[in-house]
C-alpha cells in the first residue's frame, strides 16, 4: 500500500503543484499533509496548495497559483498586458476579472486586484492558454487594450495609451479587432480619437 508521501509525490510530480482537496481525493488526509510539511517532505506554497521541495518555480508562478485556486477567474488589465508582452511595468498585484456577482478569491499570496465584468464582457475575447501545463484564462490582446481604456481611472490613461501604441507597433491586433472590443467594452467614444490618430 502506498504511503501518504508516495501518493503526494505521484500527484505533485504529474502536476507540479496540488491542492489539498486533490491530495485528499488520492488518499492523503489533511493531518498527513501537515506532518509532511512539518517534516520537510512537502512545501506549502499558499493556503491549500502544495509542492515538492527543491522544485523549479514556474515561469509565471503567481499566475499558476491563482489559476489553480480560482480556475474561472480571468487574468486581465496589467497582468494581461504583461502576459502579452505589451508593457514594461511589472505589477506586484495580479489583476483578475470575475463575474458581477461572483465571490472574489482570497489568497495569502500573491496579492490580488479584482475587477468585475458582466454580460458579454465576461466571455468575449477571453482565451485559454497554458502556463507550465496549467490552463489559465486571459483576455486577448485587443480585449486587453479595450479593458485598459474602460478601467483607465484605475490604471491610468497613460498605461492604456502605451498599450494601444505597443499593439499597433507590434501588429498583435488589427484595427478592426480593437474597434470591435472597444464596442463590446462600451468605450468606443473614448477610444475613437486614439484609434484615428494611429490609423
Amino acid at each position: 500500500m502506498d504511503t501518504a508521501l508516495d501518493l503526494a509525490r505521484d500527484l505533485i510530480g504529474q502536476r507540479g503543484t496540488a491542492r489539498s482537496r486533490e491530495l485528499e481525493a488520492t488518499g492523503v488526509a489533511r493531518s498527513q499533509l501537515s506532518r509532511l510539511v512539518a517534516s520537510g517532505d512537502l512545501i506549502r506554497i499558499t493556503r491549500g496548495l502544495y509542492a515538492l521541495p527543491g522544485r523549479e518555480p514556474a515561469s509565471d508562478e503567481a499566475l499558476v497559483i491563482v489559476a489553480r485556486r480560482a480556475p474561472q477567474a480571468i487574468f486581465c488589465l496589467l497582468t494581461a498586458l504583461r502576459f502579452h508582452g505589451l508593457t514594461t511595468q511589472a505589477p506586484f498585484e495580479i489583476w483578475l476579472g470575475i463575474g458581477h456577482k461572483d465571490r472574489a478569491p482570497h489568497l495569502d499570496w500573491p496579492p490580488l486586484r479584482v475587477v468585475r465584468f458582466s454580460g458579454t464582457s465576461l466571455v468575449a475575447g477571453v482565451e485559454t492558454r497554458e502556463v507550465d501545463d496549467v490552463p489559465i484564462r486571459v483576455t486577448g490582446v485587443a480585449r486587453t487594450v479595450a479593458d485598459c481604456f474602460k478601467f483607465r481611472n484605475k490604471i491610468g490613461v497613460d498605461v492604456a495609451m502605451e498599450a494601444l501604441r505597443e499593439v499597433r507597433r507590434s501588429k498583435q491586433a488589427s484595427m478592426d479587432d480593437l474597434w470591435h472590443f472597444a464596442q463590446v467594452c462600451r468605450v468606443a467614444k473614448v477610444m475613437r480619437p486614439y484609434l484615428e490618430a494611429l490609423s
